[in-house]
């Protein structure tokens, strides 16, 4: 025997007992320690599960709260007796009640006959570590920690903030650098022994006991005194998420599992049936033999730690929405927004449908209802026309319709008329394509069968926000695409900045405009507008009006050339 196998155990006793089982029948000792606050009828029951099979012991059970000293006291008892009756041991190799030998144990053994001398444990300053998650990283070797975390949290941050406010700061024993590194390890006897059979035990015990998760820094700080030569790694293939939490394997990662040429894992699911009737068999076939290598994996790893933190683009899923710019971007998929084209152009957005070829809504966000294309009362994903609905969330709104067509560009009528609540998410959102012809929601009011006292009201009014609006777009941290056109300036050349339009949302069709939509009828609109100054409103959105010459689109103008590749 060369190897020997300590055992942590808390949970799932029955798994744990067919893994000690599986190792001791193969020639390797085992030491189990078992959690004390796990009941005694399920401590018995595992003990007479393993009645007669040699070189299993049981050491002294300790209560093993997380971040306790309790898990390096019991490492300690559980080793300790591992070095006394099983002298022909050379490596111990630490691993938990849900860990899972995944190559035979013979290649193990050969594995650490190559290298009779080396600590395999992953020891690293505090400068250098990146993965600690929670605030503390050399302060939890210089503050003190008498308060459980999990259990006494609000005791434990009170008196974290109380020596700081003081100034309190521990001593750090002469001679030791702090080092952290994950749990499990596989050292030497030489190394062990020397460790557990130092003079300066004692001190060492007393320092560490009040050490924030000492289980993950007590060996890792002890071997850089004595060991001459340590592999910084673990053998265990352990994968923690961004909250610090471990990955559970799954009878899904099978494959995953065999492909990281790693001794052991963890952690593993107990009713993981599949993996410990694999891995716990005789038959080796499909195993690789390599360097224990769980870098061939990270990559799997950080991209579901991307997929659980960001999600996909411009899906708000449950986990994530309570939190603020949390998305993954914060619509899915790139949209255009049409403002004042419609109060310009007769029947725009079937024009624009047969154009672009894409889907052409409405008013989505009009006072009355949403205007779905073609008159729909419901769109995909069970999305209504009630405004009430899409107004008590109009960003969730607007970014489910995105999700929900994805492939499928959308665009949509926009204006002063709707309501306003959904404008700085466009004007923030990079995938929307804004264009504006400012002004243009006075045409309508030119044609409208109204008393001009009324009309001059209302167009007050539509100037006001839509000049809110303009500023909106116009703002540093506006990241749309944005155009905007005065009505004079629009109607002076329409072709050439719908062309561009076009050449946006369609930018494989290379197809050149050989006509505009119908345009309504703007004689008398330049005396409008002045009609309206006489009457104590600027109009000052539309651009240029000479008060007696009517605008007219210039149609023998011909646009800039386009090269075609």
């Amino acid at each position: 025997m060369s190897v020997g196998f300590v055992m942590l155990c808390h949970t799932a006793l029955d798994r744990a007992a067919q893994v000690a089982r599986h190792w001791a029948e193969r020639g390797c000792p085992v030491v189990i320690h078992v959690d004390r606050r796990v009941k005694r009828t399920a401590f018995d029951r595992m003990r007479q599960s393993l009645e007669g099979v040699a070189d299993i012991r049981f050491s002294t059970r300790f209560a093993c709260e997380w971040g306790t000293w309790g898990l390096v006291a019991a490492t300690q008892a559980a080793a300790t007796l591992m070095l006394r009756d099983f002298p022909g041991v050379r490596h111990v190799y630490l691993a938990s009640g849900s860990c899972l030998p995944l190559r035979p144990v013979q290649e193990l053994v050969a594995y650490l006959d190559a290298r009779p001398r080396t600590d395999f444990i992953e020891s690293v300053t505090t400068e250098d570590v990146g993965w600690t998650v929670g605030g503390l990283n050399i302060e939890r070797f210089t503050l003190r920690f008498p308060f459980s975390w999990r259990k006494q949290r609000h005791l434990f941050d009170s008196y974290v903030r109380l020596q700081r406010r003081l100034g309190f700061r521990r001593r750090i024993p002469k001679g030791l650098v702090p080092h952290l590194g994950s749990q499990w390890w596989c050292l030497t006897r030489q190394t062990l022994s020397t460790i557990l059979e130092s003079p300066d035990r004692a001190e060492h015990d007393r320092y560490f006991r009040r050490v924030w998760i000492p289980d993950e820094s007590y060996f890792q700080t002890l071997v850089r005194q004595v060991s001459a030569n340590v592999e910084s790694r673990s053998l265990t293939l352990s994968k923690f998420d961004f909250q610090g939490k471990p990955h559970i394997f799954y009878d899904d990662h099978l494959q995953l599992l065999r492909k990281s040429d790693c001794f052991v894992a963890r952690k593993i699911w107990p009713q993981a049936d599949r993996l410990y009737r694999t891995f716990l068999s005789d038959d080796a076939g499909g195993q690789a033999s390599g360097e224990p290598n769980p870098g061939k994996i990270d990559r799997l790893f950080a991209k579901a730690v991307e997929r659980r933190t960001k999600g996909r683009a411009g899906l708000y899923m449950q986990s994530r929405y309570p939190r603020a710019n949390w998305e993954n971007g914060m619509t899915a998929a790139p949209y255009s927004v049409f403002e004042g084209f419609a109060d310009l152009f007769e029947n725009f957005d079937i024009w624009l449908g047969k154009v672009a070829g894409t889907r052409v809504h409405g008013h989505l966000f009009a006072p009355d209802r949403v205007a779905f294309a073609g008159g729909e009362t419901v769109y995909n994903g069970a999305l209504c026309d009630a405004p009430a609905l899409r107004d008590y969330n109009p960003r969730g709104f607007l970014g489910s319709l995105i999700w929900n067509t994805r492939g499928e560009r959308q665009c949509f009528q926009f204006g002063p008329g709707d309501r306003q609540k959904i404008a700085p998410f466009l004007a923030r959102d990079p995938n929307a394509q804004i264009s504006v012809i400012s002004g243009a929601w006075a045409v309508p009011l030119f044609h409208a069968n109204a008393n001009f006292g009324e009309i001059r009201k209302q167009a007050a009014r539509l100037q006001k926000i839509e000049a809110a609006h303009l500023e909106v777009l116009r703002a540093a941290d506006a990241k749309a695409k944005v155009r905007i056109w005065t009505l004079a300036e629009f109607v002076e050349n329409p072709m050439e900045p719908l062309q561009t339009i076009i050449d946006e949302i369609s930018p494989r069709s290379l197809r050149r405009l050989t006509e505009a939509p119908r345009m309504a009828d703007l004689t008398g609109f330049g005396q409008f507008l002045q009609n309206l100054r006489n009457q104590g409103m600027q109009p000052v959105l539309m651009g240029d009006f000479p008060a007696g010459d009517d605008p007219r689109p210039l149609t023998t103008r011909r646009g800039r050339p386009y090269l075609v590749k």
